[in-house]
């Protein structure tokens, strides 16, 4: 394989943290890159600022003969104007490439034309520090039957045009913005066609069935029947085994672990497919040996997948545009992850499934978390540089050092981000810092433990307007809480997923104490996703109706349904037994709150939960109240959340 055959850039760059003195980009180039940053206000096509940059402003990290990391972080000596449309261009050097100019470099232009606007020749955003407006969603699964609710995002920068004010001030991704754990047969073939292509680094795999990455890919079980591959302690047989119709289930309890994502260049290849249409010119579309069951899911799932690579250059050019923000839910890592204080201790003691979550987390420190908040990262980014580093010359991570860096991951405890605009924004991570049951370790943890709680508050407290970003609900479906609620009680809380904020009551005690505090803020908005569909909620207090006020908002999935029939269903028994006056609401934790969901419009009278997928956009008053709040379907269309009367 020749070099001059690869783009110098295979995927990004995606646009990251921004304020007036500093960017923060991402992008994965095909190897080591010379980059030089061009900033434009306005219309100008003359630089504000140019500057080739230096050794401290990118990270690099070789992932593969082919693949290299950078990480972009660049301090400006003159703040960047609010409000006002901001051009960036890369030039790039180093690479070999064909398409290089008299120069020697090529600029965005040249190697990702899809990333620039009709009549542009780069890439541009628009720093809001108040945040009037912002999308957000969750769930975006690539081989879902529906179209690409990022897709819908750059629709609506199109339809906003160099009008700097109707651009939303960010995009927020609330979690699962990969499916490590849920992957389709033609994805997993991508991502294997992918690996071989780039060279990504092989790794060694303690305990597993298989010795390492390579016989991985290689052994018969690997397309639709890895829950063979992936492993299964027989200790501990309330959380290994859980029964549905009889089925026993294996420890990753995911139902769809027949292509769980293993080896870590398997994940940072799904990375580049689910964010770069220019990696998917990389890979044979072949499809592997199977049997006759499963070729007939292959060919349904790569209708799908055709139509995720269809809408991958408007999802990349949206990213590109928008400063964005992610924080991890579980799909992200894997289903259930550190869902009960059991489920913690039969994965991290077990070398091959320590491994997997690991490696998982790691990808997603590189590819998703760093770029929230740079100066936490710098310890854990110098490990795994330390890692790859070790892999040049034979193409395989040191085991040592890959344990050592899964080992400081799975004790980091800086995933949570707050961002310093009007209104502040407080991201949650509900993974990592959970509430263990003491009293049974099979029972759901709660998703923030007490020192995380404490911290949250002391971060909200004197401040007037506040948005939160929860993965989860904080307010969801009583129904459903009720139903997972049933499930826990008789011992099978990976049936339905428990995860909720009312499902510890330590957690779901305090999380309410935080809002009737004294200095509480008067206005709360969360955003959440997790679900598959979305809602909104009014939520105030019974005795106290006028502060502070909450909203529940919830978008998901961006590419991802719940079943319409029985969604449906849930819809409707919810509206019957909790009715804002139903007497059940007293046997909730939250029965001191009153809960008003907002009907969608388009939807027969009193039916509160929209099952499409898409993106959630929120606007907001000089308050931070939420005047507009909608749902734009990945398709057309969508809907508006109206006010509750009265």
């Amino acid at each position: 394989m020749r070099l001059q055959t690869l783009s110098p850039m295979l995927a990004g760059p995606i646009l990251r943290h921004v304020t007036n003195r500093r960017i923060t980009l991402w992008l994965m180039g095909s190897c080591s890159l010379v980059l030089r940053l061009r900033l434009f206000l306005g219309s100008s096509d003359e630089p504000w600022c140019e500057r080739t940059l230096t050794e401290q402003e990118v990270t690099r990290l070789r992932f593969g003969t082919f693949a290299c990391l950078h990480l972009i972080d660049v301090e400006l000596e003159a703040p960047l104007p609010a409000d006002t449309r901001i051009g960036y261009d890369l030039g790039v050097s180093g690479a070999g490439s064909a398409a290089q100019n008299a120069d020697g470099e090529t600029w965005v232009a040249d190697w990702a034309p899809h990333l620039c606007m009709p009549g542009s020749c780069r890439p541009d955003f628009v720093l809001r520090p108040r945040v009037d407006r912002l999308v957000h969603g969750s769930c975006r699964r690539p081989h879902s039957p529906a179209p690409d609710g990022l897709a819908r995002v750059d629709q609506l920068l199109l339809e906003a045009g160099a009008e700097a004010d109707k651009r939303p001030a960010m995009l927020m991704l609330t979690g699962d913005q990969i499916y490590a754990d849920d992957v389709a047969g033609p994805m997993l073939r991508a991502i294997h066609s992918l690996i071989e292509r780039l060279g990504l680094y092989e790794e060694s795999i303690p305990g597993g069935c298989v010795d390492d990455s390579r016989s991985l890919r290689q052994n018969p079980d690997t397309y639709f029947h890895r829950e063979k591959l992936l492993p299964d302690v027989s200790s501990n047989e309330a959380l290994l085994e859980r029964f549905f119709g009889g089925v026993r289930k294996p420890v990753f309890t995911t139902a769809s672990a027949h292509n769980h994502l293993i080896a870590l260049n398997e994940i940072m290849a799904m990375y580049l497919l689910v964010w770069s249409p220019v990696c998917w010119e990389l890979v044979s579309p072949e499809q592997p040996a199977l049997g006759p069951e499963e070729a007939t899911v292959y060919r349904e799932q790569q209708i799908a997948i055709d139509g995720f690579v269809a809408d991958l250059p408007r999802a990349a050019r949206a990213l590109a545009h928008l400063p964005t923000y992610m924080i991890f839910d579980d799909h992200d890592v894997t289903d259930d992850w550190n869902l009960s204080a059991l489920w913690e201790a039969t994965i991290y003691e077990h070398p091959f499934s320590r491994r997997i979550i690991g490696n998982a987390l790691m990808a997603y420190m590189l590819c998703q978390g760093w770029g929230n908040n740079p100066d936490v990262f710098d310890e854990v980014v110098a490990a795994a540089l330390d890692l790859t580093s070790s892999a040049e010359q034979d193409g395989v991570l040191d085991p040592a050092r890959q344990d050592k860096l899964i080992d400081t991951l799975l004790n980091f405890q800086h995933w949570h981000y707050t961002l310093q605009t009007s209104p502040r924004i407080v991201v949650l991570d509900t993974r990592t810092r959970r509430w263990r049951s003491e009293v049974n370790r099979a029972r759901p943890s709660g998703l923030l433990d007490w020192e995380a709680l404490t911290e949250f508050q002391q971060e909200i407290i004197g401040e007037k307007a506040v948005i939160v970003v929860s993965p989860a609900p904080m307010f969801g479906v009583k129904l459903i809480e009720t139903i997972q609620r049933l499930f826990t009680f008789f011992g099978k809380p990976l049936v339905v997923d428990a995860e909720n904020w009312m499902a510890h009551r330590g957690a779901a005690n305090v999380l309410l104490n935080i809002f009737s505090h004294s200095r509480t803020p008067e206005t709360f908005v969360v955003l959440s996703g997790d679900v598959h569909y979305s809602f909104v909620y009014d939520v105030r207090f019974r005795r106290k109706p006028d502060r502070p006020r909450i909203w529940q908002i919830t978008s998901s999935g961006i590419k991802n349904e719940f079943p319409h029939s029985l969604m449906e269903w849930l819809d409707r028994i919810n509206r019957w037994l909790y009715a804002p006056w139903s007497p059940l609401n007293w046997f909730t934790k939250r029965r001191r709150m009153r809960i008003t969901p907002r009907e969608p419009e388009g939807r027969e009278a009193g039916e509160r939960l929209w099952n499409n997928a898409g993106i959630g956009m929120v606007e907001l008053d000089g308050d931070g109240v939420p005047v507009n709040i909608q749902q734009l379907n990945s398709r057309t269309g969508g809907t508006r959340f109206r006010k509750p009367k009265g």
